[in-house]
């Protein structure tokens, strides 16, 4: 029988089949990639959850902190409770202000000076809290189509060592492996696209969550540092 009348044999070319019949090395690439994409996805969406509420707590607490109440009663109303963005600040503040008059502060400057150092330390703190993980995303974006594609050069090189020993370039014999290959390169984008996108969202919005409480640190310091001028004048006359 003539060997051009035979069919083609008929090879299944879905993920799964894909996925299966690559090598060991492909397949650990594959395996690995999508554990970070799915790792990426949920760090996206803790982040997304996390900066929304932390707007929310901060339209909040402006509200509440220029609505003209006492800071002392402020101050008893969120020590009781734990406390981030502006709160925590307020509280850093306002817990070495206390401090520093109940063990009789002499000198003005230098009690101006360990106040914004307590919120430039809280204001650390909660940066850290916001850009946490943030670098996780910036590593999978720059690293994972890479990854992906060592996987497709070795995978093309196992087809390429088949094709050699079957001595057959026919289409169907090259297609399933190349086809595996580049299954790896998929993967590597599946995860290197979306880390990247949501990379320069979340850190551009990190950087505005972080000014917002910045300005308000800058505010607080002024208000407290005339209450300090205030009280020095008052001591001076008594």
């Amino acid at each position: 029988m003539d060997t051009l009348t035979l069919a083609a044999p008929v090879t299944e070319v879905s993920v799964w089949a894909l996925f299966w019949h690559a090598g060991w090395v492909v397949k650990l690439v594959m395996i690995g990639l999508l554990c970070a994409s799915i790792w990426t996805w949920a760090i996206i969406v803790d982040k997304v959850i996390t900066y929304t509420r932390l707007r929310a707590s901060l339209n909040r607490f402006e509200q509440i902190f220029w609505s003209g109440q006492s800071l002392e009663d402020l101050y008893r109303t969120l020590s009781e409770r734990k406390t981030t963005g502006m709160g925590a600040i307020f509280i850093a503040a306002m817990r070495e202000w206390k401090k520093s008059f109940e063990k009789g502060a002499k000198s003005p400057l230098a009690l101006q000076s360990r106040i914004d150092k307590a919120m430039d330390l809280a204001l650390t703190r909660e940066m850290e809290h916001l850009e946490g993980r943030l670098g996780f995303l910036a590593t999978i974006g720059s690293s994972a189509p890479f990854i992906g594609l060592f996987g497709t050069v070795v995978g093309i090189m196992t087809s390429f060592q088949a094709i050699a020993g079957s001595k057959s370039t026919n289409l169907a014999v090259v297609a399933p492996g190349i086809a595996e290959a580049l299954l790896a390169t998929a993967f590597g984008l599946l995860a290197a696209i979306p880390a990247v996108i949501a990379y320069n969202k979340l850190s551009s919005d990190a950087a505005k969550l972080g000014v917002r409480m910045e300005g308000f640190s800058d505010e607080f310091s002024a208000i407290l540092s005339r209450q300090i001028d205030e009280k020095v004048a008052h001591q001076r006359a008594a």
